[in-house]
């Protein structure tokens, strides 16, 4: 038996009042989009920083930003904020494409409330934050904002403590990249100092835990914002800021490139691009940019701009820690990390700065599956009591436990000394090192012959007629016997020694082989690094 129902018709809503709708959705999203009044954006131009979507703009490929949370507000009360409500709540956040590849975002709008953080704001960042993580994909933080918003109290504070739990939980998973165009004081510049890269602009970008009116005030210095944490403080004196630039669009079309070396996350390689450069060229420039003679100086950057494709390399630290060279290249269009003694500076010791610069790197190419490529030419650890006091067998120890524990393909080129412990620390064959290869000019020893023969034969040159032509003699024996490569390479801990123009196709065939390493590593919750 069948029934007949006659359906109800629902009442169709006015024409006109969902064109009402349709255009107050329109108006909320265009105030939401101009965010502050036109004297507030004014207020940010002539401070030389452009506004939080015209960083946005410039970071993403064109029209490919998607904005999420821009009508959010505060629900706080108290100190007038009941009053003054305005959406997105001085933060943007969402996703795009950089290169065709998405990224995440938050952007810090310094034209309301400073870019102070509350609890709304922090609550944007998190969930953009959870996103990137869930779908695998690079977050950047633009970063201008006055701290933690007092009027919210504690509840602020713990807003940045959800930040820095994301940080360290995705750090090594998801590549996260700070660029501070403003103030990052306080609790805020905990979470640049966390993540893989910070970029700095000069004049604008400030970070520092306590300002110059609070060190004065409890310690009598007096210093200005910019020589406390400014860009230029970061990059040369504390190490905190990987990069800087002149101008906010240099450091995101810089921040752009960074994104195209790196992979979206740690279960895949970096994007390969198309070779424009021969993997057989040879390097006849080499011979002339290395001299033989060990204590004579030569910039390192020559040879790797002579190895590497097209002579492209991206420097990170480039103004700190200078006696190390540490960046990204390309070999026969694979990323590669190069890590490398630089003879111009300090003759290329190793020392505190320079182990903690390049135990980073090492660690963060070995998060994301970037072949290390070492290029030595190291006399030995800055030796003095600063540095023995300061820690240089902790710091160093950084470096060695770095690239013990990588497990991407690594391998090493003594391009001419490498003397004691520091040769050992820069990735030799016998802490893991995949392939090393030696040039024969090449010096590999506890260390150099002359400082040798001082120790060996104090007492026979002391007692020679010509002391002079008695310790030259004695140091031609040592290098004949101990210093030259082949002494390494009968021992297996060089696998080869190479014509120098022969570099760079002996690297790619190398990191060819060693594209698809496996390395079984012990079952363990983490290792327990030097501090």
């Amino acid at each position: 038996m069948s029934t007949t129902t006659n359906p109800t018709v629902p009442l169709e809503e006015p024409r006109d009042d969902l064109g009402s709708r349709a255009a107050e959705l329109s108006a909320a999203r265009q105030s939401a989009l101009e965010g502050a009044t036109a004297l507030a954006t004014q207020a940010q131009h002539a401070k030389g920083k452009l506004t939080a979507r015209e960083r946005i703009a410039l970071l993403f490929d064109e029209g490919t930003f998607t904005e999420i949370d821009a009508f959010r507000k505060h629900s706080a009360h108290g100190f007038g904020l009941e009053r003054n409500r305005p959406a997105t709540d001085g933060v943007v956040v969402g996703w795009g494409a950089v290169q065709g590849r998405r990224v995440f975002v938050y952007a810090h709008d310094f034209r309301i409330y400073g870019g102070s953080l509350g609890d709304a704001h922090a609550q944007k960042i998190h969930k953009v934050m959870d996103l990137a993580a869930k779908a695998g994909a690079p977050i950047v933080g633009l970063c201008d904002g006055a701290g933690a918003r007092i009027q919210e109290g504690v509840t602020a504070l713990a807003g940045y403590g959800g930040i820095f739990e994301r940080n360290v939980r995705n750090s090594g998973v998801i590549p996260q990249i700070s660029v501070v165009l403003g103030p990052c004081a306080g609790g805020a510049a905990y979470s640049p100092a966390l993540t893989d890269f910070v970029f700095m602009v000069r004049g604008t970008a400030q970070m520092f835990i306590t300002g110059p009116d609070v060190v004065a005030s409890v310690t009598g210095e007096v210093i200005s914002h910019e020589d406390l944490g400014g860009a230029q403080t970061h990059a040369t004196t504390t190490g905190v800021a990987g990069m800087i630039y002149d101008d906010e669009a240099e450091c995101l079309e810089d921040v752009r490139y960074l994104l195209s070396l790196l992979p979206s996350n740690n279960r895949e390689f970096a994007p390969r691009r198309e070779v424009t450069d021969s993997r057989d060229r040879d390097c006849p420039g080499l011979l002339d940019l290395v001299p033989v003679a060990p204590n004579v100086a030569y910039d390192v950057h020559g040879v790797i701009g002579e190895v590497v494709d097209d002579g492209e390399f991206f420097e990170v630290h480039e103004r700190w820690a200078t006696n190390i060279v540490c960046g990204f290249a390309w070999l026969d269009g694979h990323v590669v990390g190069i890590v490398a003694n630089q003879p111009a500076v300090l003759a290329g010791v190793l020392d505190i700065a320079a182990s903690e610069k390049a135990a980073r790197f090492v660690q963060l190419c070995d998060a994301f599956n970037v072949p290390l490529v070492t290029f030595v030419d190291v006399p030995g650890f800055l030796p003095g009591v600063t540095q023995e006091h300061g820690g240089v067998i902790r710091h160093g120890a950084k470096l060695l436990y770095a690239y013990c524990n990588s497990t991407v393909p690594r391998v090493q080129v003594v391009t001419r000394k490498a003397y004691g412990g520091a040769y050992i620390v820069m990735d030799s064959r016998s802490i893991g090192a995949d392939v090393s290869l030696a040039w024969p000019t090449n010096e590999i020893a506890v260390m150099g012959a002359e400082a040798a023969v001082n120790v060996l034969y104090r007492r026979e040159i002391k007692a020679a007629s010509d002391p002079d032509a008695e310790r030259r003699a004695r140091m031609e024996h040592y290098r004949d016997e101990l210093i030259t490569p082949y002494h390494a390479a009968e021992r297996g801990l060089v696998d080869d020694v190479i014509d120098p123009v022969d570099t760079r196709k002996r690297l790619i065939d190398a990191l060819d082989t060693l594209r698809q390493k496996t390395v079984t590593t012990p079952c363990r919750k983490h290792g327990n690094q030097p501090q």
